[in-house]
């Protein structure tokens, strides 16, 4: 008998190796890399035979031929989740959700199956890592009383695709991939093979039947998706729940939507009854905004077609040997440009500087048009003179200390108005710039120029 073909897995990140390595080359973990056997799935060509059945060959189709009639979306009772997947669940759709432990990922998609369920299409949680009673009594603190939702605890993938079929629910959940194996291989749950292989078959079943599903899925410690890369490929979507421990705030991104952009965040503030949707996080994040504070900056920047004003503070002091850069919410790669251009072209001398950069409430933060706002909480705090209280800022900052443009400027003085902004500092732009009642814009050319109009004189 042939000896079954090996691999070295690490446990840790998942990457693969033909020999045992004593440290990961990937992600440099220690003893990390565990030997699993390959495990071949069974070809095509031998399920046909082994079932005796004969698979018709697809053939291609006019374009202007198909129909779009069996991707309607079925509306989501929650705002947030309905604009991150780009307006509804679509039937037969396949979800990921990663994130963080304790982030809120079970917590989200039990109220979401709470929600859903309903008399004729019942929703389905499937748990691998609680027991019944457990769930109970998580929905019980949720507030969670629907009759229509159904829940298993099971690990083994036939099991959990029989319920699919006998139940046919209208939504499905299962929570985690990571922990769902296959008998039909020999290798524990959570391995490569059993995360694809399970993933897969979930995926087809799926499809089959039309029922929209959510996998939640485990993250390393460099935050990526435990498990194989082809995870991320296989399935229709692709969302991360992030958010600081020790803030309230979490958002929902996607990193991959076959059926709508990536570009939307929902935002959402864990309490006691759950994660509760924030319909004006603008607001959220400069509630507790001290007037007249030095090093303190209102950015308006935009996630999605949503713009959102968040303060951003910054603290400039004396350094000793070697002065320091941190920085939380904003890319550091970018505060060390943004620095140097203060330093170059403004006159700042922040070479002998700590500089301390803060996006408040747990927001992060990357886009070029916070740059200005940036650059501006830390002249602040430099000259030790604040901002204007009714100032909104937003612009790219370019190496010669010039102020470019940047997209949806009308979005974003809006936004500012609606607040109470009566200011905005923004870049002067060639097509001048929109025109809206209730804000006067403050044009600028330069870094140099932004710091001057945009301070509060001593």
């Amino acid at each position: 008998m042939a000896k079954p073909r090996t691999r070295f897995v690490c446990q840790q990140c998942g990457a693969t190796q033909v020999r045992w390595m004593g440290r990961c080359p990937e992600c440099g973990a220690w003893n990390a890399m565990v030997e699993q056997v390959i495990e071949e799935p069974p070809s095509r060509s031998s399920l046909r035979a082994s079932r005796g059945t004969v698979v018709a060959p697809a053939k291609a189709q006019p374009l202007a031929a198909l129909s779009t009639e069996g991707e309607k979306r079925l509306p989501i009772p929650m705002e947030e989740l309905s604009r991150v997947l780009g307006g509804g669940l679509v039937p037969g759709s396949v979800t990921l959700v990663g994130g963080d432990p304790g982030i809120g990922k079970s917590t989200l998609l039990l109220q979401l199956a709470g929600l859903m369920g309903r008399e004729g299409a019942p929703a389905l949680y499937v748990s691998g890592e609680e027991s019944p009673q457990q769930i109970k009594m998580r929905a019980e603190r949720l507030g969670i009383a629907n009759p229509h939702l159904y829940v298993l605890a099971e690990t083994s993938l036939e099991p959990i695709l029989s319920q699919i079929e006998d139940l046919r629910p209208g939504l499905a959940v299962i929570d985690s991939v990571q922990a769902i194996f296959s008998e039909e291989f020999t290798s524990s749950a959570g391995s490569i093979t059993q995360v694809r292989e399970c993933a897969a078959a979930i995926l087809r079943l799926a499809k089959a039947m039309g029922v929209p599903t959510f996998l939640v899925g485990h993250v390393t410690k460099a935050g990526h998706i435990a498990g194989p890369r082809v995870l991320e490929h296989i399935v229709d979507t692709v969302l991360y729940l992030e958010g600081e421990r020790y803030h309230a705030y979490r958002l929902l991104r996607s990193v991959k939507n076959r059926f709508g952009s990536t570009n939307e965040v929902g935002v959402f503030e864990m309490s006691d009854r759950g994660l509760l949707e924030v319909t004006n996080p603008s607001r959220v994040f400069l509630e507790e905004r001290l007037a007249h504070a030095t090093g303190s900056a209102v950015a308006v920047t935009m996630e999605g077609t949503r713009p959102i004003l968040v303060e951003v503070q910054a603290l400039v002091s004396p350094a000793g040997e070697v002065p320091r850069r941190t920085c939380n919410g904003v890319d550091f790669n970018r505060l060390l440009l943004l620095t140097a251009v203060l330093s170059k072209r403004v006159g700042l001398r922040l070479g002998e500087q700590d500089i301390f950069v803060n996006v408040v409430g747990g927001l992060r933060v990357f886009e070029p048009a916070v740059d200005l706002a940036v650059a501006m909480a830390i002249a602040s705090s430099y000259y030790n003179r604040p901002a204007a209280e009714d100032l909104a800022i937003f612009g790219e900052v370019g190496l010669a200390g010039e102020l470019r443009s940047v997209s949806q400027s009308d979005r974003r003085l809006r936004e500012a108005a609606k607040l109470g902004f009566t200011r905005c500092l923004m870049p002067r732009t060639r097509d001048g710039f929109p025109h809206l009642e209730g804000t006067t814009p403050l044009l600028a050319r330069t870094l140099a120029e932004a710091v001057a109009m945009g301070l509060e004189p001593q």
